[in-house]
């Protein structure tokens, strides 16, 4: 059986929306729109969107699921893909998949692989792979900490796909809630107020 997926990551700087077809065997992706913009999720998620059922000649009513990556990433990039996502699911009444970011990138993977995207402050967010399964992680902290962090940021940056994003789906298992892997406390602290 055919199921066409709407793909939706903004864990990273990509902004990233793609039209998927999965059946038992395959991951089809019939088209996928990316703008690389650490400023510009909720800008550009949904005309990404728009383009990318366009360019797969679909419309949102020949959705069959939604699949978002809920990171690691920062507050705001993954508030905007995680509620479009919901919002979607929601509106045409399918399921919403919601993945670890990391372990889109990390199943396309052969061997032993360590994943790691920049989590700002100096911090990295990281997963290790073998044969595409994460064996560690997800975590958060500085790349010293993380042995082979430097080598994976001197190739150019690799972001969750659209077919990452739906392979890395147990597809045997009910969508769960959707829960948001921020990984560290926010920056913003409540006041005291007056006592």
């Amino acid at each position: 059986m055919n199921t066409v997926i709407l793909a939706i990551d903004t864990a990273t700087p990509a902004v990233t929306a793609g039209v998927v077809r999965r059946d038992a065997e395959n991951v089809e992706v019939l088209a996928e729109q990316v703008t690389v913009d650490a400023r510009a999720h909720a800008e550009q998620l949904t005309p990404n969107i728009v383009g990318a059922l366009a360019g797969a000649g679909l419309t949102v009513d020949d959705l069959d699921a939604v699949v978002v990556g809920c990171g690691p990433g920062p507050f705001t990039g993954l508030r905007v893909g995680m509620a479009t996502a919901a919002a979607y699911g929601h509106a045409l009444g399918i399921p919403v998949h919601g993945v670890c970011s990391l372990d889109a990138i990390g199943i396309e993977s052969t061997g032993d692989a360590l994943v790691v995207t920049d989590a700002r402050r100096r911090e990295v967010y990281w997963a290790r792979y073998r044969d595409g399964v994460r064996v560690e992680g997800p975590a958060v902290g500085p790349p010293a900490d993380v042995p082979g962090a430097a080598a994976a940021f001197a190739g150019p940056p690799v972001y969750p796909t659209a077919a990452g994003l739906v392979r890395a789906v147990d597809w045997a298992a009910d969508p769960a809630p959707l829960i948001p892997l921020y990984l560290r406390r926010p920056d913003a602290k409540p006041s005291v107020g007056n006592r």
